[in-house]
């Protein structure tokens, strides 16, 4: 089993049994069976758009059981024996170029308790397709926390795709890839494409920037957004609330521009700020509930991007829930 671009972690892959959690809304899985690994299989999905669909290669269209969650799909599948199966998942609406709304989400942290309200508010939105978050899911990113986290979430009516923070690096391991998979990755929905960047540790590994000469050059031409957990550039910058090099963030900064990125956003601090870094439009919303930054009044609040790919424009508003 190949998830492409390992954009979903796996949970189990069990006799009869795989389960996955999905890092983006459209997912390629690639199946071989040996004889001994039987021919009929459940596949389960956590983290799913609510209408997604599966089509098998040949185009065979399965139908999804109702599991009672919208972000839960579960499938049926007969194997055929040493034959490579390429299973698609997604919605039937993932090509179709048309306006559409995300939310951002970062820093829940110690109110993990209270996110149900967040939740609550961003399920009253109209035509929300995700969730996105730059991390600081939890206090300390220890398996019990995730677990927390994940349960929650079931609150939440849509998929909720998210990096990591330098919170969920408080457990060694860290567990959280094994919960939420990869913390650097891309995916393209609906004509925009979305990027998002493991700065856990305050920078970005090596190959990220391999990566990225591949995700930028996808994303140009098209309405492409950007998020990390750390701001390359903190607009207060007394804080220690930045990459923790200058020379690496000008790096980065100078080639989002030059793929003309469209929008920034970063979580860490736990307020929220609008800003420009080389002509991009930047936002900090770190308003998931933790230790909330002193005397700005701003409390717990989301951020709603309203997208139009056709007409390459996007608008941006903090919501507030206190």
């Amino acid at each position: 089993m190949q998830v492409s671009e390992g954009l979903a972690a796996v949970r189990a892959l069990e006799r009869g049994e795989l389960r996955l959690w999905g890092g983006a809304p459209s997912l390629e899985v690639g199946l071989e069976r040996t004889e001994e690994g039987g021919a009929d299989w459940r596949l389960v999905l956590e983290n799913c758009l609510p209408d997604a669909e599966l089509w098998l290669e040949p185009d065979i269209l399965v139908a999804r059981e109702v599991t009672g969650l919208p972000t839960r799909c579960e499938w049926q599948l007969s194997l055929p024996n040493e034959d490579r199966v390429v299973a698609r998942i997604g919605s039937p609406r993932a090509d179709e170029v048309g306006p559409f709304r995300v939310a951002i989400l970062s820093d829940v942290q110690s109110a993990l308790p209270e996110v149900g309200d967040i939740y609550a508010r961003m399920n009253q939105e109209e035509d929300l397709a995700f969730v996105l978050s730059t991390g600081d899911l939890t206090e300390q990113g220890s398996k019990d926390q995730l677990e927390e986290f994940q349960v929650r979430l079931r609150g939440l009516g849509v998929p909720f795709f998210t990096t990591l923070g330098n919170h969920e690096l408080f457990t060694s391991g860290p567990p959280f890839h094994d919960y939420f998979g990869r913390g650097s990755f891309h995916f393209e929905f609906r004509g925009v494409h979305f990027t998002l960047l493991d700065s856990g540790s305050s920078t970005l590994d090596p190959m990220v920037y391999d990566w990225l000469d591949d995700w930028l050059p996808r994303g140009r031409g098209s309405l492409h957004l950007v998020g990390t957990h750390i701001p390359v550039i903190d607009p207060v910058g007394l804080r220690n609330g930045s990459f923790a090099s200058r020379n690496e963030a000008a790096l980065l900064l100078g080639k989002l521009a030059d793929a003309d990125v469209d929008l920034l956003f970063f979580g860490h601090i736990h307020s929220y700020y609008r800003y420009e870094l080389a002509g991009i439009e930047a936002h900090i919303s770190g308003g998931g509930g933790a230790i909330p930054e002193q005397f700005d009044g701003i409390g717990r609040h989301y951020l709603r991007v309203n997208l139009d790919p056709d007409a390459d424009a996007f608008t941006t508003q903090a919501v507030r829930v206190d």
